[in-house]
């Protein structure tokens, strides 16, 4: 009798999709549906390859400069958000706009808006040139400090103390964005923490699903684009916790020698990455060897997001990737 052990994979819960991300695609999508192609967004929609694909073979055209819109057409701005600057110049270039900015992306911008008008200044906790926090400090014309890490703490120089606070990148680390924010409380004691945590509740329960995991686990799996912030924090995060862990795009990029004398697969997704890519890599893996599938119990996330109002319909938006 052979006393090789055979190859099971865990697929993390939750994964895949969340509710900015399946609102900001159903968005492009029925803009399509309801004005016809071509549909313009400004950057990627969520920083997925399959999904960007997907809607430029519908009709969408994704641009990063206003200048390269038609007068008239129509504009989705992309999750990550943007700046007062870009939505004065569409506004200014008369585009029909819809804003598929992330609810918990602009919950940040209000925010920053608001204690701005009391004299606040900021000190942003985030990765430089993202998207997201080009948007969220977009939203000032100066006032705002961007920190990347705990170095960055030293170093950076509000123009006072008295009233300073922090915001943070919604799809940090959880554990990366709290020990840069007590390096900020240590050095400015009375900087106004964020009333609820900015990590968004996605990005949260995805990382909590890959310390459960982790332990279980010889190497983990992430499913997800590499301009991702969120998905390359899940494999990071697996990493720190002592466990070999890979991203892919797609199944196809999944090497065999990964695998090599792994019994337990960890398997997760992103929050911009597709279910039915991970039903690919699943597929992958099991011809690769894996004989079993076990689903991790976690959080149901029932979270959904409304439309821009001139998209609602009683009609769903017509196929897209899979949720």
């Amino acid at each position: 009798m052979s006393d090789v052990r055979e190859m099971n994979i865990i697929l993390a819960e939750p994964r895949g999709f969340c509710a900015g991300v399946d609102r900001a695609i159903e968005i492009v999508e029925r803009a399509i549906q309801k004005f016809g192609s071509p549909i313009y967004v400004r950057h990627e929609i969520v920083h997925n390859t399959y999904v960007v694909n997907d809607l430029k073979a519908r009709g969408a055209i994704f641009i990063e400069e206003l200048s390269d819109v038609p007068p008239g057409a129509t504009l989705v701005f992309s999750a990550h958000g943007v700046s007062r600057a870009v939505q004065r110049e569409a506004r200014e270039r008369g585009f029909r706009i819809f804003d598929a900015t992330c609810p918990l992306v602009t919950k940040v911008h209000v925010e920053v808006a608001k204690l701005h008008r009391e004299g606040y200044e900021f000190i942003m906790i985030g990765h430089k040139g993202h998207p997201e926090v080009e948007g969220t400090m977009g939203q000032l014309d100066s006032g705002i400090h961007l920190v990347e890490d705990v170095e960055d703490v030293a170093r950076v120089q509000p123009s006072q103390t008295e009233r300073l606070a922090v915001v943070t990148q919604t799809t940090l680390s959880v554990d990366d964005a709290a020990e840069i924010a007590a390096a900020v409380k240590a050095r400015f004691p009375q900087v106004r923490e964020p009333k609820k945590q900015d990590i968004c509740y996605a990005t949260q329960n995805r990382q909590d699903a890959v310390k459960l995991m982790s332990p279980q686990v010889d190497v983990v799996i992430v499913v997800g684009s590499p301009t991702s912030s969120n998905s390359n924090r899940l494999a990071e995060l697996a990493r720190k916790l002592g466990v070999d862990a890979y991203m892919v795009d797609t199944a196809d990029e999944l090497q065999a020698h990964w695998l090599d004398g792994k019994f337990s697969v960890g398997l997760t997704a992103g929050a911009s990455a597709p279910e039915i890519l991970v039903t690919e890599v699943l597929a992958r893996i099991k011809a690769l060897g894996a004989v079993s599938i076990r689903r991790m119990d976690g959080i149901v996330e029932t979270v959904k997001f409304p439309l821009p109002k001139g998209l609602k319909t009683g009609t769903p938006a017509a196929g897209g990737p899979a949720p």
